[in-house]
């Protein structure tokens, strides 16, 4: 997990790791090969999925399109696409319909689903379950704990600390575009001195 206040430099992390836009200084390795300097494509056929904040879906196309879009030989394997339909029931059921028809939380399903059609080294997440209701968030809470238990890598920035816990193992902390603190989430979620100092907020103890 990547915490932090808002305007902490999270959203442009990732942005920059996807390379939509370019770090002025460092270096970024994908297994042990830099990657920094490549366009998104190239870093997308690398092994990098991206779910950005604002979903990236295209709306004119049909929810099948999007998927086929996503899948690197336009054609996904059935049974991973019959393991997101078990993920996101509402994916099957608006299959041949135009996404831009979808509700706010289909939408934020299709894009999750986007990412996860195929295998990927490195899914990059961008605050998932900003505005939705809790019970679309139960369900993409389920569909990334499943991902991240089939063993993929997932970094991904949340400003819902419940979600954040509940997927976490390590945490970065960011602020001003630094990371000021790393640890463990058992670490993070069971200080509540450290939850305010650094982020000034508390994590829900439930």
């Amino acid at each position: 997990m990547l915490l932090g206040r808002n305007g902490a430099g999270k959203t442009t992390t990732l942005r920059t790791i996807m390379g939509l836009w370019q770090p002025h200084a460092g270096e970024i390795l994908l297994d042990g090969a830099h990657i920094q300097g490549l366009n998104p494509a190239q870093i997308a056929r690398r092994g990098i999925g991206f779910v950005p904040e604002d979903m990236g879906i295209f709306s004119d196309l049909t929810v099948e399109e999007n998927i086929r879009l996503a899948a690197l030989s336009g054609q996904p394997i059935p049974e991973r696409l019959e393991w997101i339909f078990a993920a996101f029931p509402a994916l099957r059921t608006f299959w041949h319909s135009p996404a831009g028809t979808l509700s706010g939380g289909q939408k934020q399903m299709l894009s999750v689903a986007r990412a996860m059609i195929e295998d990927r080294e490195l899914y990059l997440i961008d605050e998932p379950s900003k505005g939705l209701a809790p019970a679309i968030v139960a369900t993409l809470a389920r569909a990334l704990k499943d991902l991240k238990e089939r063993g993929a890598s997932i970094l991904m920035v949340e400003q819902n600390f419940s979600l954040a816990r509940a997927l976490g193992d390590h945490v970065a902390v960011m602020d001003d575009g630094r990371i000021t603190w790393t640890g463990t989430m058992a670490d993070l979620a069971g200080d509540t001195t450290l939850q305010e100092r650094l982020m000034g907020l508390k994590m829900e103890s439930a």
